[in-house]
């Protein structure tokens, strides 16, 4: 019975973070009150938040509660072709980013209109304005990088972005740890969209390259904690 309820509890939690009603970087009901609206025993709810750490999709801080992860890119028999639910996965997912974003942005820096680069800095500007909001800097990110990849000219560099969407981009934990304001890392991303945003604006190819480059391996490095 315990198993069931577990089972259960694991997979509503995981329901409301897929569909983004607990939005990346919000904090999980209180260990209280799980116990309380779903009728079940501090061991039952203590399981469900392990196993929803062990798939990725919570990050508990002692002392302060779960927080909800990027929920994992689900296969839907576009690309990517398997889940990506692990922190191997997605340190793979973005090993291949790094190689087809950062010719996206050479292209880019090569074929770019006014107007995209106007939709680049607009998503770039609200990128930086969500500060305090995890969940709308996550979507503001992804934009920029589709605006990277319609800039490119190729459609079929746009087409995988799409198909990856927003959960491509990846929630690093300790972003939930600091707020985005004081986080050294937190600024680092900052300069990195504006480097490359530069470089392509400037029709740098080879610095446009090199930009994105520098950012997703920061990404990796921030995702990872290395």
């Amino acid at each position: 019975m315990a198993a069931h309820r577990t089972a259960d509890l694991v997979e509503e939690l995981r329901r409301r973070i897929v569909d983004g009603e607990i939005a990346p970087g919000q904090k999980l009901p209180s260990e209280s009150e799980l116990i309380t609206a779903h009728d079940v025993s501090r061991t039952v709810v203590r399981e469900a938040i392990t196993r929803l750490r062990a798939d990725g999709l919570v990050r508990t801080r002692r002392g302060a509660g779960s927080y909800a992860l990027t929920p994992p890119v689900e296969s839907g028999g576009a690309w990517p072709a398997r889940p990506v639910r692990t922190l191997a996965d997605r340190r793979a997912l973005l090993e291949l980013r790094t190689a087809l974003e950062s010719e996206a942005a050479a292209l880019a820096a090569d074929r770019r209109t006014t107007a995209q680069i106007g939709a680049m800095r607009d998503a770039l500007d609200s990128f930086d304005a969500a500060a305090d909001a995890p969940a709308a800097a996550l979507e503001h990110d992804f934009a920029f990088h589709r605006g990277v990849a319609e800039a490119s000219g190729n459609p079929f560099v746009l087409d995988l972005i799409d198909a990856a969407g927003p959960a491509m981009i990846a929630m690093p934990r300790h972003r939930l740890e600091v707020s985005r304001g004081s986080g050294a890392d937190a600024g680092a991303v900052g300069h990195e969209h504006a480097a490359v945003l530069a470089a392509i604006t400037a029709g740098d190819v080879r610095a446009a390259a090199a930009a994105m480059r520098t950012h997703l391996v920061g990404s990796l490095r921030r995702l990872t904690g290395e």
